[in-house]
């Protein structure tokens, strides 16, 4: 009976210096502190717990990610949670990156236009290359004559 009393005791030591050091990690004090990093694990924790039971449906968990686009959209929410949890732990901002993609979408856009419009491509290769020289071949040979068998 001792024993199993000293080993409960030891235990609990164990477990109160535990329970003391997670009390007084960072992280742990921004999670108690911080509403809107509970807020992105609880939608995480919620959304991955819905893509659990739709794996679950009688389907093979490979077919269900295939085909399942339910299924896709609630992993992808679980996703997003984490990340901006994560960020949002770590203190970083989420920078936006609107003239990035404005930048990416008017190079698509020029692209698309080459490629569409002759006449846009005509003139780029022009201001490139210059404009293209019309001009006539003349061969400087004379042709042979038939040689008779």
């Amino acid at each position: 009976m001792a024993a199993k009393a000293k080993a409960a005791r030891q235990t609990a030591g164990k477990a109160g210096r535990a329970a003391v050091q997670a009390r007084n990690s960072p992280y742990v004090q921004r999670f108690i502190e911080d509403e809107e990093l509970r807020a992105n694990m609880m939608a995480a924790y919620e959304s991955a717990r819905k893509a659990l039971r739709r794996m679950q449906n009688g389907k093979g968990p490979a077919r269900a990610l295939v085909e399942d686009k339910k299924l896709q959209k609630e992993l992808q929410k679980t996703a997003d949670s984490l990340k901006e949890a994560g960020e949002h732990l770590r203190g970083k901002k989420r920078r936006r990156r609107t003239g990035r993609k404005l930048l990416m979408l008017a190079i698509l856009g020029g692209i698309a236009a080459l490629i569409l419009s002759e006449g846009a491509r005509k003139a780029v290769l022009d201001r490139v290359f210059g404009a293209e020289e019309e001009f006539e071949y003349t061969s400087t040979t004379a042709p042979q004559a038939a040689v008779p068998s």
